[in-house]
């Protein structure tokens, strides 16, 4: 197997709050001991309910989060052993496009300004007209006129906006870009044009994508392998194909069961999934597994057993003891 673009081992962030006079320190554990691996092309979807530490995940791997424990590892190499002059081309080829594209634009800055900036600060072409010629390649990769390089943000649609994030993260030559819900606040048939870039620039550049969304039809729609993700730890990790074919988890069993069907026969007929109780605190989580409060399939053994995140393993795996719907026990990473 080739090296991975990008592993992370272990990988923890947590955040301290209500430190004070009378206020006692409380942790946060927004991911823990996540390990995952993204091979050269692959899209790997990265879903779970909002709270759960998609982003924050996201974040800590580009670099804009700081990591409690763990290692991010690029192409093989530790960037937390990279020098600090060196760590700056390493994290330029990890980029990552944000949910809302108005609030990630600088609006004082047109268009042209926007997707210049990287090339200009890592010093990626040499001269005005060089660095001029390399946005309008760039505005023509993500289907803009060269010609709007002197407009403004607002000036655009949500979907042009997000395109103009995109040619922004391309303009570092990234080998990862990490896509959190970026097409979440646009429109269904504007996600449908975003979802055929996102693949026709995999196609032609090479790229690896980390795509985080909540939503399930994005993610089987654009993922080669699929990640589940709850309270701060991966459940359950495989191709795609067997994540939604033959979910091993029962959280991602409830996940794929309250996604709609189109078909209005199948909705009114197929048994879903309801689960009961809220999500556990991430400042005071339960003894046992995570989900243990919320599963419907639930044993004393869950409530005893203390899981670990999955290891960065290929094949089908899920945090979980109980059977699989053949009998096959599905439980990995276990103490």
């Amino acid at each position: 197997m080739t090296t991975p673009v990008i592993e992370t081992v272990n990988l923890s962030v947590n955040f301290t709050l209500g430190a004070g006079l009378f206020r006692p320190v409380k942790v946060l554990h927004a991911v823990e001991g996540v390990s995952l691996r993204i091979q050269p092309g692959e899209t790997l979807g990265l879903v779970g309910e909002s709270g759960c530490g998609k982003s924050t995940l996201g974040r800590a791997i580009v670099g804009l989060q700081d990591t409690t424990a763990g290692d991010i590892l690029l192409d093989g190499q530790n960037i937390g052993n990279i020098a600090a002059k060196g760590r700056a081309a390493a994290r330029r080829k990890v980029q990552m496009i944000f949910q809302d594209p108005l609030a990630s634009l600088n609006p004082r800055m047109t268009i042209g300004q926007t997707i210049e900036e990287p090339i200009r600060i890592h010093a990626l072409r040499d001269g005005a007209h060089a660095r001029r010629d390399r946005v309008n390649d760039l505005m023509e990769m993500v289907e803009l006129p060269a010609a709007w390089r002197n407009r403004y943000p607002h000036e655009l649609s949500g979907g042009q906006r997000q395109r103009i994030g995109i040619a922004r993260a391309l303009a570092c030559e990234p080998r990862l870009i990490v896509c959190d819900e970026p097409v979440s606040a646009l429109d269904v048939s504007i996600q449908a044009q975003m979802m055929r870039l996102f693949r026709r620039l995999q196609e032609e550049l090479g790229l690896s994508y980390l795509f985080i969304a909540h939503g399930l039809g994005v993610i089987r729609k654009i993922s080669d392998r699929v990640a589940v993700m709850y309270l701060g730890r991966i459940v359950e990790t495989g191709s795609r194909d067997e994540v939604f074919g033959q979910p091993r988890h029962p959280y991602t069993r409830a996940l794929i069961s309250a996604a709609p069907v189109p078909d209005p026969m199948l909705e009114r007929e197929r048994r879903r999934i309801v689960l009961t109780g809220d999500l556990p605190s991430p400042f005071d989580r339960p003894a046992g597994c995570a989900f243990a409060p919320r599963c419907p399939m639930v044993s004393p053994d869950c409530r005893a057993t203390n899981f670990h995140s999955l290891a960065a393993a290929y094949d089908h795996t899920a945090a979980c003891l109980l059977n699989d719907e053949d009998g096959v026990i599905a439980a990995t990473g276990v103490a």
